[in-house]
């Protein structure tokens, strides 16, 4: 699966579809994007790939410094609960992404861009 698109519940959770919910078995990543949209991450991609990347080589590199900035603020991390496989998206990333109840989630390799409907090309 590639793409789903979700209905925020009252409680501001997302259900992750049941076919991807063993890929964020080991918790769920979510930051701003490039954009004006989320990234979801399982949790292990983001230990693997996403810090380290983010820690890089130099410590005065500003585009480095840039990028910190963006994924780590607001940055929550969570896991999914086990009887329905919810994540709770907290409202400043929903406002950052201008999602309001109705979500699109789209694959971009090994993490998620979240957004609204027309938000999402």
């Amino acid at each position: 699966m590639d793409y789903f698109e979700r209905k925020l519940d009252d409680k501001r959770r997302l259900t992750i579809p049941t076919e991807l919910r063993a890929e964020f078995a080991s918790g769920v990543v979510l930051s701003r994007g490039f954009g004006e949209y989320l990234h979801m991450y399982p949790q292990q991609v983001w230990d693997r790939e996403v810090e380290p990347a983010l820690a890089g080589d130099h410590i005065f590199d500003e585009a480095l410094a840039d990028l910190n900035v963006r994924f780590r603020r607001g940055k929550i991390t969570q896991h999914l609960d086990q009887k329905q496989g919810r994540v709770v998206i907290e409202q400043h990333l929903l406002d950052y992404a201008s999602i309001d109840r109705d979500l699109v989630a789209v694959r971009v390799g090994q993490y998620w861009r979240v957004g609204a409907p027309d938000k999402i090309a």
